[in-house]
């Protein structure tokens, strides 16, 4: 698998995204993953936000979020499914405003999809929508998929055998996530100016519909919940 990051101008509020990943993307071969982030599809929607205050801004993060708690270091927030801090919302890189995720990102990725098979000529092409998160008791951030179009987002391995025989019961990757990761990691996250990816080789199943829903698991069934739920206050 080949990951390339393109560089690029500072993305402008309002501008096309279209046309600015197509002016930076010149050719796309068929099999290949288009990697956006999320930033510049919220800046292309104007998802955008001035905060005046500590109030104003926490009731946008509530609003932003299905769930919300304030902690120590920031709040903690379930926005789509996916556990992160303030709801995504992002002051880096965002010339004094507070950027807020797509509107919904699958949507946007499936649009996006659609677009960029016409103009390429190609049929097998993904979208991935990044963003950046913290995972529990790690240091640092990793990348997430907070959206993606054009491939299956899991590769399930449950009912097949391993190498000896042994049928698996639970297993299954995550390839939306692990794919962002990756992306995110040569994109960068400082004055890389790298907004777009373009991934050739993934092993992923490329397809015309995808199910949002594959990638989430119900906090009832998370495996961490217990854990959590046990730590010392």
């Amino acid at each position: 698998m080949n990951i390339q990051p393109i560089k690029t101008k500072i993305f402008q509020e309002g501008e096309n995204l279209f046309e600015f990943i197509t002016k930076y993307i010149k050719k796309v071969k068929e099999d290949s993953i288009v990697v956006v982030t999320s930033k510049i599809v919220a800046l292309f929607e104007r998802r955008t936000a001035k905060i005046e205050n500590i109030e104003t801004k926490s009731n946008l993060i509530k609003r932003e979020s299905e769930f919300a708690i304030p902690t120590r270091y920031a709040w903690l927030t379930i926005r789509d499914g996916v556990v992160m801090a303030s709801a995504g919302i992002d002051e880096s890189n965002a010339n004094g405003k507070f950027i807020m995720l797509p509107k919904n990102s699958f949507a946007s990725a499936a649009l996006l999809r659609i677009q960029l098979q016409k103009k390429y000529k190609v049929r097998n092409i993904g979208v991935l929508i990044t963003d950046s998160r913290t995972m529990p008791l790690r240091a640092g951030v990793s990348g997430v998929a907070v959206g993606y179009a054009g491939f299956k987002g899991i590769k399930d391995y449950r009912g097949k055998k391993d190498i000896f025989g042994r049928t698996f019961k639970m297993s299954r990757i995550d390839v939306a996530d692990s794919l962002a990761s990756s992306a995110v990691f040569v994109m960068g996250e400082g004055d890389e100016l790298q907004p777009l990816a373009l991934i050739e080789g993934a092993n992923v199943q490329f397809c015309d519909r995808v199910n949002r829903k594959e990638i989430y698991i119900d906090i009832g069934n998370d495996m961490y919940r217990p854990l959590f739920d046990q730590l010392p206050k």
